[in-house]
Protein backbone atom coordinates (compact mmCIF):
# COMPACT_ATOMS: atom_id res chain seq x y z
CA UNK A 1 0.00 0.00 0.00
CA UNK A 2 1.37 3.41 -0.99
CA UNK A 3 1.89 5.68 2.03
CA UNK A 4 1.32 9.42 1.61
CA UNK A 5 1.81 12.65 3.56
CA UNK A 6 -0.37 15.60 2.50
CA UNK A 7 1.04 19.11 2.97
CA UNK A 8 -1.41 21.95 2.27
CA UNK A 9 -2.37 25.10 4.18
CA UNK A 10 -6.12 24.57 3.70
CA UNK A 11 -7.69 22.08 6.10
CA UNK A 12 -10.57 21.36 3.75
CA UNK A 13 -8.16 20.45 0.97
CA UNK A 14 -6.14 18.21 3.28
CA UNK A 15 -9.29 16.40 4.41
CA UNK A 16 -10.56 16.04 0.86
CA UNK A 17 -7.28 14.64 -0.43
CA UNK A 18 -7.10 12.20 2.47
CA UNK A 19 -10.61 10.92 1.69
CA UNK A 20 -9.81 10.54 -2.02
CA UNK A 21 -6.55 8.70 -1.40
CA UNK A 22 -7.79 6.36 1.31
CA UNK A 23 -10.94 5.49 -0.67
CA UNK A 24 -8.65 4.26 -3.46
CA UNK A 25 -6.26 2.14 -1.45
CA UNK A 26 -3.55 4.58 -0.35
CA UNK A 27 -2.55 5.14 3.27
CA UNK A 28 -2.37 8.77 4.44
CA UNK A 29 0.07 8.61 7.36
CA UNK A 30 -0.26 12.29 8.24
CA UNK A 31 -1.11 15.82 7.10
CA UNK A 32 0.55 19.19 7.69
CA UNK A 33 -0.49 22.82 7.16
CA UNK A 34 2.84 24.33 6.08
CA UNK A 35 6.19 23.35 4.64
CA UNK A 36 8.10 23.39 7.90
CA UNK A 37 5.61 21.10 9.65
CA UNK A 38 5.56 18.95 6.52
CA UNK A 39 9.31 18.39 6.66
CA UNK A 40 9.13 17.23 10.28
CA UNK A 41 6.19 14.95 9.50
CA UNK A 42 8.01 13.36 6.57
CA UNK A 43 11.07 12.73 8.72
CA UNK A 44 8.89 11.00 11.36
CA UNK A 45 6.69 8.92 9.05
CA UNK A 46 8.92 8.19 6.01
CA UNK A 47 6.08 8.06 3.44
CA UNK A 48 6.43 6.85 -0.13
CA UNK A 49 5.03 10.11 -1.53
CA UNK A 50 4.56 13.68 -0.29
CA UNK A 51 1.68 15.61 -1.86
CA UNK A 52 3.03 19.15 -1.60
CA UNK A 53 1.21 22.46 -2.10
CA UNK A 54 3.28 25.46 -3.22
CA UNK A 55 1.93 28.61 -1.57
CA UNK A 56 1.97 28.06 2.20
CA UNK A 57 2.90 30.04 5.32
CA UNK A 58 6.10 29.50 7.34
CA UNK A 59 7.80 27.67 4.46
CA UNK A 60 6.50 27.33 0.90
CA UNK A 61 6.31 24.03 -0.95
CA UNK A 62 9.30 24.68 -3.20
CA UNK A 63 11.58 25.47 -0.26
CA UNK A 64 10.24 22.44 1.62
CA UNK A 65 10.85 20.21 -1.41
CA UNK A 66 14.40 21.52 -1.70
CA UNK A 67 15.03 20.82 1.98
CA UNK A 68 13.74 17.25 1.67
CA UNK A 69 15.88 16.69 -1.42
CA UNK A 70 18.99 17.99 0.31
CA UNK A 71 18.24 15.76 3.30
CA UNK A 72 18.14 12.80 0.87
CA UNK A 73 14.91 11.41 2.27
CA UNK A 74 13.43 8.36 0.60
CA UNK A 75 10.06 10.04 0.05
CA UNK A 76 9.29 11.43 -3.41
CA UNK A 77 7.54 14.78 -3.75
CA UNK A 78 4.52 15.26 -6.02
CA UNK A 79 3.62 18.94 -6.20
CA UNK A 80 -0.13 19.53 -6.28
CA UNK A 81 -1.24 23.12 -6.76
CA UNK A 82 -3.87 25.44 -8.15
CA UNK A 83 -1.22 27.41 -10.03
CA UNK A 84 0.17 26.23 -13.38
CA UNK A 85 2.63 29.07 -13.99
CA UNK A 86 5.81 27.94 -15.74
CA UNK A 87 7.93 29.58 -13.03
CA UNK A 88 6.46 27.27 -10.40
CA UNK A 89 6.93 24.20 -12.59
CA UNK A 90 10.62 24.89 -13.19
CA UNK A 91 11.33 25.84 -9.59
CA UNK A 92 9.58 22.74 -8.26
CA UNK A 93 11.45 20.43 -10.63
CA UNK A 94 14.79 22.07 -9.90
CA UNK A 95 14.07 21.69 -6.19
CA UNK A 96 13.81 17.94 -6.70
CA UNK A 97 10.09 17.27 -7.14
CA UNK A 98 9.30 14.02 -8.93
CA UNK A 99 6.14 15.39 -10.49
CA UNK A 100 3.68 18.25 -10.81
CA UNK A 101 -0.12 18.03 -10.97
CA UNK A 102 -2.92 20.58 -10.75
CA UNK A 103 -5.62 20.41 -8.09
CA UNK A 104 -8.17 20.22 -10.88
CA UNK A 105 -6.85 16.74 -11.71
CA UNK A 106 -9.63 14.08 -11.48
CA UNK A 107 -9.40 11.87 -8.36
CA UNK A 108 -8.55 8.64 -10.19
CA UNK A 109 -5.80 10.36 -12.19
CA UNK A 110 -4.43 11.91 -9.00
CA UNK A 111 -4.15 8.50 -7.34
CA UNK A 112 -2.57 7.05 -10.48
CA UNK A 113 -0.07 9.92 -10.32
CA UNK A 114 0.77 9.16 -6.70
CA UNK A 115 1.42 5.52 -7.55
CA UNK A 116 3.46 6.46 -10.61
CA UNK A 117 5.72 8.70 -8.54
CA UNK A 118 5.97 6.08 -5.78
CA UNK A 119 7.17 3.60 -8.42
CA UNK A 120 10.09 5.89 -9.26
CA UNK A 121 8.77 7.51 -12.43
CA UNK A 122 8.47 11.21 -13.28
CA UNK A 123 5.09 12.86 -13.83
CA UNK A 124 3.87 16.12 -15.32
CA UNK A 125 0.28 17.20 -15.93
CA UNK A 126 -0.47 16.92 -19.69
CA UNK A 127 -1.29 20.63 -20.00
CA UNK A 128 2.04 21.57 -18.41
CA UNK A 129 3.95 19.16 -20.64
CA UNK A 130 2.44 20.75 -23.73
CA UNK A 131 3.38 24.24 -22.57
CA UNK A 132 6.96 23.24 -21.75
CA UNK A 133 7.34 21.59 -25.15
CA UNK A 134 5.91 24.65 -26.90
CA UNK A 135 8.43 26.85 -25.09
CA UNK A 136 11.34 24.69 -26.21
CA UNK A 137 10.05 24.67 -29.78
CA UNK A 138 10.32 28.46 -29.82
CA UNK A 139 13.97 28.38 -28.74
CA UNK A 140 16.84 28.46 -31.28
CA UNK A 141 17.97 25.06 -32.54
CA UNK A 142 20.94 23.62 -30.58
CA UNK A 143 24.35 23.42 -32.20
CA UNK A 144 25.69 20.07 -33.35
CA UNK A 145 27.61 17.96 -30.89
CA UNK A 146 27.25 17.12 -27.23
CA UNK A 147 26.43 20.11 -24.97
CA UNK A 148 29.32 21.14 -22.73
CA UNK A 149 27.36 20.34 -19.56
CA UNK A 150 27.03 16.72 -20.69
CA UNK A 151 30.59 16.09 -21.92
CA UNK A 152 31.40 13.77 -19.01
CA UNK A 153 28.71 11.29 -20.06
CA UNK A 154 29.51 8.25 -22.15
CA UNK A 155 27.70 7.62 -25.43
CA UNK A 156 25.47 5.02 -23.78
CA UNK A 157 24.69 7.38 -20.91
CA UNK A 158 23.71 10.05 -23.43
CA UNK A 159 21.40 7.52 -25.09
CA UNK A 160 19.80 6.67 -21.77
CA UNK A 161 19.38 10.33 -20.82
CA UNK A 162 17.75 11.10 -24.16
CA UNK A 163 15.30 8.22 -23.76
CA UNK A 164 14.46 9.37 -20.25
CA UNK A 165 13.81 12.86 -21.63
CA UNK A 166 11.50 11.33 -24.24
CA UNK A 167 9.39 9.94 -21.40
CA UNK A 168 10.36 6.27 -21.53
CA UNK A 169 10.17 4.23 -18.33
CA UNK A 170 13.05 2.04 -17.18
CA UNK A 171 11.25 -0.93 -18.75
CA UNK A 172 10.92 0.93 -22.05
CA UNK A 173 14.57 1.95 -22.06
CA UNK A 174 15.69 -1.59 -21.27
CA UNK A 175 13.60 -2.94 -24.13
CA UNK A 176 14.82 -0.28 -26.58
CA UNK A 177 18.50 -0.80 -25.76
CA UNK A 178 18.19 -4.57 -25.24
CA UNK A 179 19.66 -4.47 -21.74
CA UNK A 180 18.40 -5.37 -18.28
CA UNK A 181 16.48 -3.00 -16.00
CA UNK A 182 19.37 -3.24 -13.54
CA UNK A 183 21.72 -1.95 -16.24
CA UNK A 184 19.39 0.96 -16.96
CA UNK A 185 19.25 1.85 -13.25
CA UNK A 186 23.06 1.74 -13.10
CA UNK A 187 23.31 4.13 -16.05
CA UNK A 188 20.77 6.48 -14.48
CA UNK A 189 22.59 6.53 -11.17
CA UNK A 190 25.86 7.36 -12.94
CA UNK A 191 24.16 10.10 -14.98
CA UNK A 192 22.72 11.73 -11.86
CA UNK A 193 26.05 11.49 -10.06
CA UNK A 194 28.06 12.97 -12.94
CA UNK A 195 25.60 15.82 -13.43
CA UNK A 196 25.18 16.46 -9.67
CA UNK A 197 21.42 15.95 -9.92
CA UNK A 198 19.06 14.35 -7.44
CA UNK A 199 16.13 13.18 -9.52
CA UNK A 200 15.04 11.82 -12.88
CA UNK A 201 12.93 14.92 -13.50
CA UNK A 202 15.91 17.24 -13.03
CA UNK A 203 17.77 15.16 -15.62
CA UNK A 204 14.89 15.60 -18.08
CA UNK A 205 14.86 19.37 -17.56
CA UNK A 206 18.63 19.57 -18.11
CA UNK A 207 18.44 17.43 -21.26
CA UNK A 208 15.98 19.87 -22.83
CA UNK A 209 17.73 22.99 -21.54
CA UNK A 210 21.04 21.80 -23.00
CA UNK A 211 19.45 20.90 -26.33
CA UNK A 212 20.41 17.22 -26.06
CA UNK A 213 16.88 16.47 -27.19
CA UNK A 214 14.31 18.74 -28.78
CA UNK A 215 10.56 18.19 -29.17
CA UNK A 216 9.98 16.12 -32.29
CA UNK A 217 13.72 15.44 -32.76
CA UNK A 218 14.86 12.04 -33.99
CA UNK A 219 18.33 11.61 -32.62
CA UNK A 220 20.89 12.35 -29.97
CA UNK A 221 23.88 14.48 -31.05
CA UNK A 222 27.27 12.82 -30.67
CA UNK A 223 30.73 14.42 -30.47
CA UNK A 224 31.18 14.00 -34.22
CA UNK A 225 27.98 15.81 -35.01
CA UNK A 226 26.03 12.66 -35.95
CA UNK A 227 23.21 11.05 -34.01
CA UNK A 228 22.70 7.94 -31.97
CA UNK A 229 19.87 5.71 -33.12
CA UNK A 230 16.85 4.75 -31.08
CA UNK A 231 15.77 8.10 -29.72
Amino acid sequence: MTSVVVVDDQELVRSGLQMVLEARGCSVVGTAGDGRAGIELVRRTDPDVVLMDIRMPALDGIAATRALTEAQVRSRVLVLTTYDLDHYVYEALRAGAAGFLLKATPPDRLVDGVRTVAAGEALLAPSLTRRLIEEHVRRPAPVAGVPTALRDLTERELEVLALVARGLSNDGIAERLVVSQATVKTHLNRILAKLALTSRVQAVVLAYECGLVVPGGAGVPDPAGGAFSGT
